[in-house]
């Protein structure tokens, strides 16, 4: 019976401990955003970069809520900070330019995960449309 209770006060102190994505640590996530603007749709455009576009980023596997948002800088790029390993969703929003949907925004939706401490992840680069 004692070691049945020590047993169970152990696997207790071990999973309290287990850490879950978010803030707290020291690794980061960075990328860049683009826009893409049409001039004569869809076939002239011209891509720069994404200033003040909001990023989102959701951390772990909790549903949809929204964790954290930064703006992308004068020269579309973004990061986030101090995060702890796990998995991570980072997105933003544009313009649907599906014909059944058009005039809507929709995410664009990276998915990503921290693997070790101190990791820098880069996520590639995300093109907005702003018609």
């Amino acid at each position: 019976m004692r070691r049945l209770v020590l047993g169970i006060l152990l696997l207790s102190v071990f999973t309290a401990c287990e850490k879950e994505a978010g803030e707290g640590g020291n690794s980061l996530i960075k990328g860049k955003v683009m826009v893409r603007r049409y001039t004569v749709f869809p076939s002239i455009y011209t891509d720069k970069p994404a200033m003040d576009q909001d990023v989102y980023i959701i951390y772990g596997d909790h549903g949809n809520a929204i964790d954290d948002r930064t703006r992308a800088s004068f020269d579309g790029s973004y990061k986030f900070q101090f995060l702890k390993q796990g998995k991570y969703k980072v997105f933003v929003y544009t313009e649907d330019t599906a014909l059944s949907n058009f005039g809507n925004d929709k995410a664009i939706i990276l998915e990503t995960e921290i693997t070790k401490n101190n990791a820098e992840v880069e996520l590639p680069t995300i093109t907005v449309t702003n018609l």
